[in-house]
C-alpha cells in the first residue's frame, strides 16, 4: 500500500481535521460531510485520518469483521466459535461515483441460488466498511438510490440484501465521510440531514500558509515515505490520544444545563426534527472527551452547534449556509446559567490540538514540524459569497425608455407544474421524465447483457420449462441454465437538462413584470433542483444572446446569476434560440443520454434585427427538427395580446404556458407535461 500523506502534516482547515477526529472518538456523531472548492485537500485529510484509527479486533476469516468479543448472531458466515481472534488496520473503503447497488450492498449469486438451492452471497463495499470508514468522494453526484442505501446503513447499523426470496442481513456501522463541492450541485436536505456534521473548507488566502501548502506536498511527492517519517511522532502522539479521549467517553457526564442549551439551540434555529439534538449532544461529549474533561460546557455546546447545524439550516438549495453566531451566543447565554467554563476552548492550540503539533500552522522555514505556530484563519467558503452583499453592486441596465435600472427582485418561488420530457430515456437517475433505470416498476424481461442483476422469475421459468424433458428431468423441479436467465426491465424516472432561455429585453424590463418571471424561473430552477436536473441559463437583450451559465447541477449558481440580471434594449429573439441550440448541441456530444428540455421565458416580441419574427421562426424550427422537448412561458401581459409567444410555442413544436398557468395549483390546468402536445421522443 502506498503511504499515505500525514494527517499532522495537513495545513490549516481546523475545523475539518477537528470534525474528523471527533467522528474517530466518536463514531456515533454520524459521520462528517465536507464541502469546499476543489484543489482543498479535502481528499487527502480524510485518508490520512484511516493511519489515526487504532487497529481493529476481528474473527478470523469473517467477510464481515465481526467482533470476536461481541460477535453478530445474524453474520452470514457464522456462528463463530471463540478463540479464532486476530487484529487488523482499520479499513477506509471509497465508494466510487458510478458504482452499482450489488457493488455497495453486496451481490447474490442468483444462477447457484437457482440451480443449486445454495444461498451464495458476495459481500459489498458496506460489508468491508464495519468497524473503518466509508469515504464517498463527490457524495452529491451520486444516484440519489444509493445514496438512500447508503444511509439506511449507517442509520441502522445493518444492511439488508433481499433478492427474489433469499434474504441476508449483516453488520454494517461505519464511519460515513462525504466530500462535495458546492459548485456541482447540492445533496437534497433530507439526505444533508442524515450527516452529523458539515464543515466548509476554502483554500488559505494567506501567502505564507499557501506557499507552506506547496512545500510540504512537493516534499511528500518526491519521497512520500520519508516526508511520512518527519511526522511519524506527531502521528503516534495524535493516535494515543484519540485512544485515551475513546477510554475517557463513557465517563463524561452531560448535564442538565448542557442539555437544555442544546435543546434552546435547536429551537431558537428552527430546526426540524429531533436529529439536530442529539448530534449536538453526541458532538459535544465528544468535544469535552478530546479536551480530556469529563463535563460538557457552554463552549463545547457552542462548538456542536457550529458543527452540526449550518447544513441544517437549509430548506432549499437559495438559502445561505452558515449560522449566526450572535443569536447562537445569544441562546447559549439565555440558558446558560451563569456557569463559569472550566475550559472555554475545546479546540487546543497547534500544541496538542487536532493538527496533533503542527499540523494546523505553519512551520518555520524549511518545512520542519513545530509546535510554535498556529494557522491564521481561513477565509470563508466560496458559495458562501453569493449569498452575502456584493462588494459592488450589478451594473444598472437601461430600461424600455433609455433610463437605467437596477435589477429587478425576483417574486416568491411556487410549486409548479410538472414539465417533462416525451418518450422513454436512458438518462441519469431523477425525478422528472420516464427512462428505463434499475430502480422502479417492472416493465418485462430480456436477456441479460453482461451481469444478471435483477432477476425475471416468472420469465425465466417461463424460458426454462419447454426444456425440461431434454434435460433429463421428467419429476417435480425445474433445472434452469444460463440461457433461461431474464433481466427484469424496469422504469423508472431520470433527470433531465433543463436549459433556459431568458429575454431580458426591454418590453420585459417592466419592475413588476420581471420581478414575476425571475419569481418563476426562480421556482422552476428549484423544480429541477428536487428532481435531480441539470440547468442551464441562456440570456438575450439588446443585439446578442450570452450564455450566463454553462449547464450545470448546481441550481443555486443558476439563481445568483438570475438574482443579477440586467434588463433592457431590443429583443433579439432569433440569437437566444440559435445560442440556446448551440449550447444543446455540446451537450449532446458530452452526455447523450441526459435530454434535454428547452424553457424559453419571453413575451415573444421578437424587434431585433431584420424580419425578427421570421428569424426567430426559423431558429425555433431547428429545435422542432432535432425533436427538442420546449415550453414557452408567456410572459405578456395586458388587454391587449398578440399570441406571439404561443405562435413561438408551435414553431418549437412546444406548448405555451402563462405565468399564472405555470403554478401546481392553477385551475386552468393547460399544461400537465410535454408529452400531451408533442407526441415525440427528443
Amino acid at each position: 500500500m502506498s503511504t499515505r500523506y500525514p494527517f499532522t502534516a495537513v495545513v490549516g482547515m481546523d475545523d475539518l481535521r477537528l470534525a474528523l477526529l471527533l467522528n474517530a472518538v466518536s463514531p456515533a456523531v454520524g459521520g462528517v460531510l465536507v464541502r469546499g472548492e476543489k484543489g482543498t485537500a479535502k481528499s487527502t485529510a480524510v485518508r490520512a485520518l484511516a493511519d489515526l484509527l487504532p487497529e481493529v479486533a476481528v474473527v478470523a476469516g469473517c467477510r464481515f469483521s465481526c467482533d470476536p468479543g461481541t460477535p453478530d448472531p445474524q453474520c452470514p458466515d457464522g456462528p463463530h466459535e471463540a478463540g479464532t481472534a486476530s487484529s487488523r488496520p482499520a479499513r477506509m473503503v471509497e465508494l466510487p461515483v458510478g458504482a452499482s447497488e450489488d457493488r455497495l450492498v453486496g451481490a447474490l449469486d442468483i444462477e447457484r441460488a437457482l440451480a443449486e438451492g445454495v444461498k451464495a452471497f458476495e459481500p459489498g463495499l458496506l460489508a468491508a466498511a464495519h468497524r473503518g470508514i466509508l469515504y464517498v468522494d463527490e457524495v452529491n453526484l451520486l444516484h440519489d438510490h444509493l445514496i438512500d442505501l447508503l444511509l439506511d446503513a449507517a442509520a441502522m447499523g445493518a444492511s439488508y440484501v433481499e433478492r427474489e426470496g433469499v434474504s441476508v442481513r449483516h453488520a454494517a456501522r461505519f464511519l460515513l465521510v462525504g466530500t462535495m463541492n458546492p459548485e456541482e450541485g447540492e445533496l437534497r436536505p433530507q439526505l444533508l440531514d442524515r450527516f452529523g456534521l458539515t464543515v466548509e473548507v476554502a483554500a488559505s488566502r494567506e501567502p505564507e500558509q499557501r506557499v507552506e501548502v506547496v512545500r510540504r506536498r512537493l516534499a511528500y511527492d518526491d519521497d512520500p515515505a520519508a516526508f511520512a517519517a518527519r511526522w511519524a511522532g506527531e502521528e503516534a502522539a495524535l493516535r494515543e490520544r484519540i485512544v485515551a479521549a475513546r477510554e475517557l467517553l463513557p465517563a463524561v457526564t452531560l448535564g442538565d444545563q448542557a442539555l437544555r442549551q442544546i435543546a434552546a439551540t435547536c429551537a431558537a434555529f428552527e430546526v426540524d426534527g429531533m436529529r439536530a439534538d442529539i448530534v449536538m449532544a453526541r458532538t459535544a461529549t465528544a468535544l469535552a472527551a478530546w479536551a480530556g474533561r469529563t463535563d460538557v460546557t457552554s463552549e463545547d455546546v457552542r462548538q456542536a452547534a457550529l458543527l452540526a447545524l449550518p447544513h441544517r439550516r437549509r430548506r432549499n438549495p437559495f438559502d445561505a449556509p452558515g449560522l449566526d453566531q450572535d443569536k447562537l451566543d445569544e441562546t447559549l447565554e439565555e440558558f446558560g446559567g451563569g456557569d463559569d467554563d472550566p475550559d472555554p476552548d475545546p479546540d487546543p492550540g497547534p500544541g496538542d490540538g487536532p493538527g496533533g503539533g503542527g499540523g494546523g500552522g505553519v512551520p518555520p522555514q524549511g518545512g520542519a514540524p513545530s509546535d510554535e505556530s498556529a494557522a491564521p484563519d481561513q477565509a470563508p467558503a466560496p458559495d458562501q459569497a453569493p449569498q452575502q452583499a456584493p462588494d459592488r453592486a450589478p451594473a444598472p441596465a437601461a430600461g424600455p425608455g433609455g433610463a437605467e435600472q437596477s435589477p429587478a427582485r425576483a417574486a416568491e418561488p411556487f410549486r409548479t407544474k410538472m414539465l417533462s420530457v416525451p418518450g422513454l430515456g436512458e438518462g441519469a437517475a431523477g425525478r422528472r421524465s420516464r427512462a428505463r433505470t434499475e430502480q422502479g416498476r417492472t416493465t418485462g424481461a430480456r436477456r441479460p447483457h453482461g451481469a444478471l442483476t435483477k432477476l425475471h422469475l416468472a420469465a425465466t421459468v417461463q424460458a426454462a420449462a419447454p426444456h425440461q424433458r431434454a434435460r433429463g428431468r421428467s419429476g417435480p423441479g425445474l433445472v434452469v441454465r444460463r440461457d433461461d436467465l431474464r433481466q427484469a426491465t424496469r422504469e423508472g424516472r431520470e433527470g433531465n437538462l433543463v436549459l433556459f432561455a431568458v429575454d431580458a429585453s426591454g418590453s420585459m424590463a417592466a419592475r413588476q413584470r420581471m420581478g414575476a418571471v425571475k419569481g418563476a424561473v426562480l421556482s422552476l430552477l428549484l423544480d429541477a433542483y428536487q428532481r435531480r436536473d441539470k440547468v442551464g441559463l441562456v440570456t438575450f437583450r439588446g443585439s446578442s444572446a450570452e450564455v450566463a451559465l454553462p449547464p450545470t447541477s448546481s441550481v443555486d449558481a443558476a439563481a445568483t446569476r438570475l438574482e443579477q440580471l440586467p434588463t433592457g434594449g431590443r429583443t433579439p429573439l432569433s440569437a437566444g434560440l440559435l445560442k440556446a441550440h448551440d449550447v444543446l448541441r455540446v451537450e449532446r456530444l458530452r452526455d447523450p443520454s441526459r435530454r434535454p428540455l428547452l424553457v424559453v421565458v419571453t413575451d415573444g416580441r421578437a424587434t431585433g434585427g431584420p424580419e425578427p419574427l421570421r428569424l426567430a421562426a426559423r431558429a425555433a424550427g431547428l429545435h422542432a427538427a432535432e425533436g427538442t422537448a420546449s415550453v414557452v412561458v408567456d410572459c405578456e401581459r395586458g388587454p391587449v395580446r398578440l399570441g406571439l409567444a404561443a405562435e413561438l410555442a408551435r414553431n418549437l413544436g412546444g406548448t405555451a404556458v402563462t405565468l399564472d398557468e405555470l403554478r401546481a395549483d392553477s385551475i386552468a390546468g393547460l399544461v400537465r407535461d410535454v408529452r400531451a402536445t408533442t407526441g415525440r421522443a427528443a
